[in-house]
């Protein structure tokens, strides 16, 4: 008995089709008009929602999200941070239109902001032409250059050492030593160092009771710029060694394995391979801190400046207190912060240029 023809139904085509996805199996010109046409309806009626064509969704600007959907997504981060801007506001900027009063013949008992008259640039003038304004400029940079050279390379030959350290218990116990004193007040350092270096402190009168001359070196005018460096390193050598530990430790340690098995000894390890990752840090740092030339720390000096007087000690910050705040000069006191804060700018601009020649990025980087 001859099988008997059965025409192909309609779902058994569609089954063949499913089967045969990449068109192995022969097909029709009128099956391939039918399947375009159902796939097309198929895809309109995914994109239909309720009778309504859904429109297909806008791509992204080239530049990212929106910043909408940025506020949207960061809000939370954004109403953390709006107390301290607030903050910064309120402290920091707003403070700046008091400013004003370097170019008026400021009167602060009667006349106020609003009422003294401007005078224009003549508290600038005065500034330029006063002598001992520019002595006291000298002063800053020398005690500001000792502190660089002397007080910087400590916190990093410390962490250098620290480094070196295989114990952490130890390593923990020297690090919290050099970083106690930098919790401590400059009245009190002040106060430790005259015990120990005044003329009757322990120094003195070790050396006076085995026969020999005591001194004070707290009352020395040419070693003033060596003590207030000596009080600096005590109290903040601890504070800048964390920094460089923390750099200390994103070295990769296959640079150290890798230089260990070519034969380098420690000394050349440090010099190969942990100094040039602390050259970013170090530079940083090195910009920051000579863009603060200007900026000693005003009361370390002023408990000392009547010690050793106001020849070897005065400063810049110590000087405008003086005249605005002793002689009421108010208007010349904030010319010479104004001129302050441009010089610092222009320290930081200068250094900055010179860590981008080094190849540094420095405090900003280089487009």
């Amino acid at each position: 008995m001859k099988p008997r023809a059965t025409v192909a139904t309609e779902p058994d085509r569609a089954a063949d089709r499913a089967t045969d996805p990449i068109g192995v199996g022969e097909s029709s010109s009128e099956d391939r008009d039918s399947t375009g046409s159902s796939d097309r309806r198929n895809s309109a009626r995914k994109r239909a929602v309720g009778g309504k064509k859904v429109a297909a969704k806008t791509p992204p600007a080239a530049g990212g999200i929106t910043w909408r959907l940025r506020l949207r997504r960061d809000r939370t981060l954004i109403l953390m941070t709006l107390p301290a801007i607030a903050l910064i506001l309120i402290f920091n900027y707003i403070p700046l239109v008091g400013n004003i009063v370097a170019f008026q013949d400021y009167d602060v008992y009667d006349l106020g902001i609003t009422g003294s008259p401007f005078i224009g640039f003549d508290n600038f003038t005065r500034i330029f032409e006063d002598y001992r304004f520019w002595e006291v400029l000298v002063n800053t940079l020398v005690i500001f250059l000792t502190q660089l050279v002397l007080f910087f390379p400590i916190p990093i030959a410390i962490a250098l050492l620290l480094n070196t350290i295989m114990s952490a218990r130890v390593r923990a116990w020297v690090q919290a030593v050099v970083y106690l004193p930098h919790f401590f007040s400059w009245v009190l350092v002040v106060t430790v160092f005259q015990q120990m270096f005044g003329g009757a402190g322990l120094v003195a009168q070790w050396l006076r009771e085995h026969g020999h001359e005591g001194f004070d070196l707290m009352t020395n005018a040419s070693f003033f710029k060596f003590l207030v460096t000596a009080q600096s390193v005590w109290k903040d050598a601890g504070w800048g060694v964390i920094v460089f530990l923390a750099a200390l430790a994103a070295v990769n340690t296959d640079l150290y394995e890798a230089a260990a098995v070519d034969g380098a000894g420690r000394w050349r390890r440090m010099w190969h391979v942990t100094l040039p990752a602390l050259r970013p840090v170090i530079a940083l740092l090195l910009v920051l801190r000579v863009g603060s030339a200007l900026n000693l720390d005003f009361e370390q000096i002023l408990l000392q400046r009547d010690q050793v007087g106001p020849g070897a000690s005065e400063i810049l910050d110590t000087y405008i207190w003086w005249t605005g705040i002793k002689t009421g000069d108010f208007g010349y006191a904030a010319a010479a912060g104004i001129f302050k804060g441009l010089f610092s700018v222009a320290m930081v601009l200068g250094a900055n240029k010179v860590a981008h020649m080094l190849g540094e990025q420095g405090v900003y980087s280089k487009k």
